[in-house]
């Protein structure tokens, strides 16, 4: 590890600690194949990850977040209802304009949630005065909480910090060193000797859907099945695509086909009723 931090350029301090150290052998030994089938479903995302970071000014280092949030399973969904590749919580999503309704879930959309991610952590990233460990660790416990334990403590190093449980909660002193470490991994892991298949970008094209349709129908037009369809649009909730125009992502291939088949599906549009019930 050491060897690697003084070769490598990093955008955010990474010390070789022992409770970074202590994560990287974590990794290698007893998640070794969690670590490994996250990066391989990362591979999928990165590329669009790492350009909209870029877009957004943030440290490229940030990009592989996910690999501890989520293993890249972008409908990952924890028991604080946290959801998505950035596991973003229900109000932070609707604060950061990802929409949350009957047919929709945005922080389950990979673009639309990692441009959400990307401000949410420049922002943290300000309000720390660009410390990035505060900033990841307002991330995980919330900004409130990272703010007052600051105050109560006289501390504003994470490390000192976080040396005593009295401040913050066990999961968000490990969350810190847990990120670097994965973001030592995930850099190069053939250095730490992790073998990593390799998975094709997340590809597609993007069609216009003017009303909400039944999915099925617009697998069968493209030749994939079902669960492929829902895998380019992991933000759906149902099975069909939302009241109103929609952008439905399609195969590769596909867009221009399915276009022409909606020229002429106006009788297969689904029609709804929504009632509002009294508690």
């Amino acid at each position: 590890v050491r060897a690697d931090l003084e070769r490598s350029t990093f955008n955010i301090d990474i010390p070789a600690n022992d409770r970074v150290l202590s994560f990287v052998e974590l990794f290698q030994g007893r998640l070794n194949t969690f670590i490994v089938q996250g990066m391989e479903r990362g591979h999928r995302y990165l590329p669009m990850v790492r350009q909209i970071f870029e877009e957004e000014g943030v440290p490229e280092e940030l990009i592989y977040v996910p690999l501890v949030e989520s293993a890249f399973k972008s409908n990952a969904l924890s028991r604080a209802s946290a959801r998505g590749l950035w596991q973003f919580m229900p109000a932070t999503g609707a604060e950061y304009g990802l929409r949350q309704t009957f047919f929709v879930d945005e922080r389950s959309h990979p673009e639309k949630a990692t441009r959400a991610a990307a401000k949410y952590l420049k922002a943290l990233g300000r309000m720390f005065n660009g410390d990035w460990n505060l900033a990841l660790a307002s991330y995980n416990a919330g900004p409130g909480r990272v703010q007052r334990a600051v105050r109560q403590s006289g501390r504003n190093d994470f490390w000192s910090l976080t040396s005593t449980t009295r401040y913050l909660p066990r999961e968000t002193r490990d969350y810190v060193p847990m990120i670097m470490a994965a973001i030592l991994i995930a850099r190069n892991p053939q250095l730490y000797g992790f073998e990593v298949g390799a998975v094709a970008p997340f590809a597609y094209e993007t069609v216009s859907v003017p009303d909400a349709i039944d999915l099925k129908i617009v697998a069968e037009w493209s030749g994939v099945t079902l669960d492929d369809l829902r895998g380019l649009n992991p933000e759906l909730r149902r099975t069909t695509t939302p009241r109103g125009p929609h952008d439905l992502r399609v195969p590769v291939g596909t867009a221009g086909t399915i276009s022409r088949q909606l020229t002429s599906a106006e009788s297969l549009f689904l029609h709804f009723t929504m009632h509002t019930v009294k508690r």
